[in-house]
């Protein structure tokens, strides 16, 4: 495995990495981003992806990478020296190994079409978060509006872990527009409404509606909506985060389909 080491932030190639790790319009424009950690890594290759480029820290056993990287045949590997590396990192302990790689755009999910659309999810470890949850469910597609966290950013891939290697993403929608255009439920998740959700039938086309961590949901899209709903709550807090929410209804919308 030959190795080219980079020492200074000057470097062109370590510019480019570090666009790529702090803003969203340079992996918008690229189409690329950084994947952080091993797993990430595994994930985007078991789901089909080569990326462009391993990048290491010169304190990473390079033993540890042998076997991803064999699994790259066309990516070159880069060491940085362990400050350099840590203005990569997404988290303030790095895992010492990032990928620069290419969005994947996943396979049509089959199946009845059971979607998340998020609005204006702010913080990328919940969006990646809610995007793990959704995949596991089996959720079909996740629609986001645009004032969501970028889906591709390197924290947001960290709470993922592959969701975005898998789901199928829509960004930067119209939400009121695309609801009227769904061909199914389109049912919004909110507090203190009349709707239980455990009393609906979840097992024909649905999409799932979440708003903002703090806001909730805007005043269009709860508009948009065919219905609003909220999820019964027994104990003494007042709501649920938004995470915790969705999850709840897709894992229903699941368990009714699997019944």
């Amino acid at each position: 495995m030959h190795e080219t080491s980079i020492t200074s932030r000057d470097n062109p190639i370590f510019k480019r990495l570090k666009k790529l790790a702090d803003t969203a319009r340079a992996r918008r424009e690229a189409r690329m981003t950084l994947l952080d950690g091993e797993h990430l890594l595994t994930a985007y290759l078991d789901a089909g992806g080569q990326p462009h480029t391993l990048v290491r820290a010169a304190s990473f056993d390079a033993a540890k990478l042998a076997p991803l990287a064999a699994r790259c045949a066309q990516a070159r590997t880069l060491v940085l020296p362990d400050a350099l590396f840590a203005e990569l990192s997404p988290v303030a302990t790095p895992s010492g190994l990032v990928a620069e790689a290419a969005w994947l755009v996943p396979p049509a999910v089959p199946g009845v079409p059971l979607v998340v659309v998020l609005e204006d999810i702010q913080d990328p470890g919940n969006l990646g978060a809610m995007l793990r949850t959704a995949a596991a469910a089996g959720a079909t597609r996740a629609v986001l509006s645009r004032g969501c966290h970028d889906p591709w950013s390197p924290k947001a891939l960290r709470g993922g872990q592959g969701a975005q290697f898998v789901l199928p993403l829509e960004t930067g929608v119209d939400l009121p527009g695309w609801l009227a255009r769904f061909a199914g439920d389109t049912l919004a998740l909110a507090l203190a409404e009349d709707g239980n959700l455990y009393a609906r039938t979840l097992t024909g086309p649905l999409a799932i509606i979440v708003g903002n961590e703090g806001a909730g949901l805007s005043a269009a899209v709860r508009a948009a909506a065919s219905a609003v709903v909220s999820i019964p709550m027994r104990g003494r807090v007042e709501s649920l985060n938004a995470a915790a929410a969705l999850a709840v209804a897709v894992f229903e919308a699941a368990r009714q389909r699997a019944g």
